[in-house]
């Protein structure tokens, strides 16, 4: 069971060994969910770097992070968090992140400090 969501740049602090990525490791070993949509952008940023399918799996699937879909009502969710999230410049995915975190009620965690002052009911854990 999930104990907290992860962004996709908290997950690339992780695998990249970035400042943040200690406590990411803690986060990902108590259990963490990751939207699909958050894993979709870790997977582009992995490729756009050279690294093969074969390896980028290899390198994710063991972390054994529960992946949740991104269907209708998570679209709804996402995008209804954008009047809240545009002055920040919150992404797709990062909006993404934050509604699996609001709908399944845990913390979400990021690299990225302009999560810092959202205030969406979300507790929000910054890396670094």
């Amino acid at each position: 069971m999930a104990k907290a969501v992860l962004d996709a740049s908290a997950l690339l602090a992780l695998l990249n060994q970035e400042t943040g990525s200690e406590a990411v490791a803690d986060t990902v070993s108590t259990g963490v969910a990751l939207s699909a949509v958050s894993l979709s952008e870790v997977i582009a940023k992995l490729a756009e770097s050279g690294m093969p399918e074969a390896v980028i799996r290899e390198v994710l699937d063991p972390l054994g992070i529960e992946v949740v879909a991104f269907g209708l009502d998570m679209a709804y969710e996402t995008g209804l968090l954008r009047p809240g999230t545009k002055a920040q410049g919150l992404s797709l995915g990062d909006r993404a992140c934050l509604a699996l975190a609001q709908r399944l009620g845990l913390s979400a965690v990021t690299a990225d400090r302009a999560w810092a002052v959202l205030d969406l009911g979300v507790t929000v854990r910054v890396i670094r």
